[in-house]
């Protein structure tokens, strides 16, 4: 298996500013799938790449690959990979194909955690003035392991082969600044035409403080914005908040100079807006969904927090108000933002999506200037209409009533 100090690029030199005013030296490593050739929609596809015992630190990263062909691409760091061997190929989805092609196994085989993610087509990544990811060395990423989803399999049915993947932008000098990712997701079902909210919530246990500088989201077709947030002092505040449907890039937090420390409650929530005539599950394949949201963040030091996710069971079988920490977060403070998609001016409320669009009407009808000649029979049906859109907590129409 490869050394990820192997020179497979030429040395790029950057210039940064204090405390790096000479020259950063830096290697261009490229980690890209071995002219694989997968024959199964919705093939996860893993391949290793086996650490120095000299520390390196990433500090940029460079995907290749086209949106049409790969569903998403993650990078992960691993104690132990899911198989071991040069060159090796593995099956690695949760709903993995097994074929003569690729054995099946799981990402890692122990010490799993997410450096880097992409999908949509997502630009580079340059991470902040002396901030990078460190692996090899004394640390407990012994294995890069790079995941391919592929959602499109007919070019390789056609004898073409794929090199999907990463350049990483290397250095050995040690950074000031540790990089780390924390994930937030959830299972979950969305059911048929209705908007859903499916939502995690963890306690941060550390010693370390937390500078979150980018984050990401990700669901598959039904997402319509994921925002996340730390509550301290039942106070919220926003990480980040994004459409689904943009490029799945790494973006600038919403509020920068941010700080996370023990004791603060991280918390997310897709909301999701199903039009189908079925019900659709958290899975992993492109017609199942999934709920994401990363926060990329750094450490001033060497070491990282130990914590690195938070998973939830998802609608319907959990909700922020059934969390454990729901008296904590203060929900009734909650942020009117939380579902709203950028750029639009209403927020996405949870419910039947037809009862929504009727209870919206009749709502119109109420505030408009005729609204003191309001029928009886209209004024019943919006109460009908509120009441089976809904949840009683959710309930946006209090001041009309």
């Amino acid at each position: 298996m490869k050394a990820i100090l192997a020179v497979l690029a030429a040395v790029v030199c950057c210039t940064y500013g204090s405390p790096f005013k000479r020259e950063l030296k830096t290697e261009n490593v490229d980690f890209l799938m071995p002219t694989v050739q997968p024959k199964v929609k919705d093939t996860y596809l893993c391949y290793g790449m086996k650490m120095n015992a000299t520390p390196t630190y990433i500090v940029g990263f460079h995907p290749h690959a086209n949106k049409d062909i790969a569903h998403h691409m993650l990078l992960y760091g691993c104690k132990e990979p899911g198989v071991r061997g040069d060159d090796a190929i593995w099956n690695c989805g949760e709903m993995a194909h097994t074929t003569s092609t690729y054995s099946t196994a799981g990402v890692c085989g122990s010490g799993q955690q997410i450096v880097y993610a992409w999908a949509m087509d997502a630009p580079a990544l340059q991470l902040p003035e002396g901030v990078g990811f460190k692996i090899g060395g004394d640390t407990d990423i012994n294995y890069l392991v790079l995941q391919v989803h592929y959602k499109d399999v007919s070019p390789f049915l056609a004898g073409e082969t794929d090199s999907s993947g990463i350049t990483m932008v290397t250095t050995e000098k040690q950074m000031p600044k540790r990089a780390g990712v924390y994930l937030l997701a959830t299972g979950g079902r969305i059911p048929a035409h209705s908007v859903e909210y499916l939502e995690s919530a963890c306690r941060l246990t550390t010693d370390l403080t937390l500078h979150p500088f980018a984050f990401r989201t990700h669901t598959h077709k039904l997402g319509r914005v994921v925002s996340g947030y730390r509550i301290r002092d039942a106070k919220w505040k926003e990480i980040g908040r994004k459409s689904p449907q943009e490029p799945q890039m790494f973006y600038n937090v919403t509020s920068p100079g941010m700080e996370i420390k023990n004791n603060d409650v991280l918390a997310a929530r897709c909301t999701m807006e199903n039009s189908l005539d079925r019900d659709v599950s958290i899975g992993s394949t492109q017609n199942d969904e999934m709920c994401n949201f990363y926060m990329m963040y750094y450490v001033d030091g060497d070491k990282i927090a130990e914590q690195n996710s938070c998973f939830s069971a998802g609608a319907p079988y959990y909700s922020w108000k059934q969390s454990q920490y729901a008296r904590k977060m203060n929900l009734k403070d909650e942020p009117s933002a939380v579902s709203l998609v950028p750029g639009e001016t209403t927020p996405k409320k949870k419910g039947h999506v037809s009862n929504i669009h009727r209870a919206e009407s009749l709502v119109e009808k109420v505030q408009g200037p005729r609204s003191n000649r309001i029928s009886g029979n209209d004024f019943a049906r919006l109460l009908q209409a509120l009441n089976t859109a809904y949840d009683s907590d959710y309930k946006m129409y209090d001041n009309v009533l």
